[in-house]
């Protein structure tokens, strides 16, 4: 798989400055939307996770050591779908009956249209029907290229969880998508 985001240069070069909230979000907004949108399988919720994400970097830009940006926003993205979700689960939302935003929609914007092409959206089915953390596991590990250990820190915990999560949601993709 491509490997969009790497976190292997975890050492800071001394000139490297931090960069502002502004470059932030002009630079990572699409890498941002992207793993939220992988996340999440929903466009309106990428939305709305990103804009989470860009507050979080707004308050936790200060104490950013420069070193590997898309590791730091791709572990705050993940974090921030983790606790939604959880959230979600404390305070269940009741659908609109009716969205007549979604049946009034034009064409697809050329931006959708090419964050749809990386994934087929039969498997973007199948992960969005798979359980939030290992979700967030398959999707560090397979869609975004990250090593085991590198996930285990994105997400805080043991390298084995991460295993475990892989493997189950990997086993649920493969039941759902057979």
């Amino acid at each position: 798989m491509k490997r969009v985001g790497s976190s292997s240069s975890s050492h800071s070069d001394p000139a490297e400055q931090v960069p502002t909230w502004e470059e932030v979000a002009r630079d990572y907004g699409g890498f941002i939307y992207t793993v939220a949108y992988r996340l999440t399988g929903d466009h309106p919720q990428a939305q709305d996770l990103s804009q989470e994400v860009l507050l979080r970097v707004r308050k936790g830009l200060e104490t950013y050591l420069p070193g590997s940006m898309t590791g730091w926003l791709s572990r705050i993205t993940t974090n921030a779908f983790l606790d939604s979700t959880r959230r979600a689960k404390r305070r269940p939302e009741e659908p609109f009956a009716d969205n007549p935003e979604r049946v009034l929609a034009g064409d697809v914007g050329a931006d959708e249209a090419l964050e749809r092409g990386d994934l087929p959206e039969h498997l973007q089915e199948a992960l969005r029907s798979i359980r939030p953390d290992f979700r967030g596991a398959v999707v560090l590990c397979d869609v975004l290229g990250f090593s085991y250990e590198e996930i285990a820190r994105h997400l805080d915990v043991p390298i084995g969880t991460v295993r475990s999560r892989i493997h189950r949601g990997r086993s649920e993709l493969r039941d759902l998508l057979s």
